[in-house]
């Protein structure tokens, strides 16, 4: 299974509730395992590669890495930043989300995705992902809190 979701470098700390890329700064390092001494950069494999992927796809505007021969990489939801919480727009990310999705190879079926308003900040959509990953049976749930005013 992990040679289907690969194996990638880590580069966002909190897989579960990330909502920005940290850029510039965003390689993360671990002790080395075999030694206990030195530093390494540190990994990902496995649900935890696939999780930081639909994250990094998500905080990817769409059209952002055509220079680099992927035009179709990214999201739309940088299109609701200045908008308002509304039902309206809370649809606009969830179609959003479901169009990232479905460019994942690595993502076979969605179960469901849930955008709700955030309970103590009214610029803050919580988009609540569950899915099903290529060559597995068992559903990975995401919690991605976007916000509205970009921070």
């Amino acid at each position: 299974m992990s040679e289907l979701w690969g194996r990638d470098i880590r580069l966002l700390k909190n897989l579960e509730r990330q909502n920005d890329r940290a850029r510039g700064s965003d390689l993360l390092i671990v002790q080395r395992p075999e030694t206990g001494r030195g530093l390494d950069l540190d990994v990902l494999s496995n649900q935890d590669n696939l999780r930081q992927a639909l994250l990094l796809r998500f905080l990817t505007p769409v059209g952002e890495l055509t220079p680099l021969g992927h035009p179709s990489y990214g999201s739309r939801l940088f299109e609701l930043i200045g908008e308002l919480n509304s039902e309206t727009n809370r649809n606009r990310a969830k179609i959003f989300v479901l169009q990232s999705l479905a460019e994942e190879p690595r993502v076979k079926k969605v179960i469901a995705v849930n955008v709700t308003q955030g309970l103590s900040d009214r610029t803050r959509m919580d988009i609540d992902i569950s899915l099903i990953p290529i060559d597995g049976s068992t559903p990975i749930n995401l919690v991605f809190p976007f916000f509205l005013n970009g921070v």
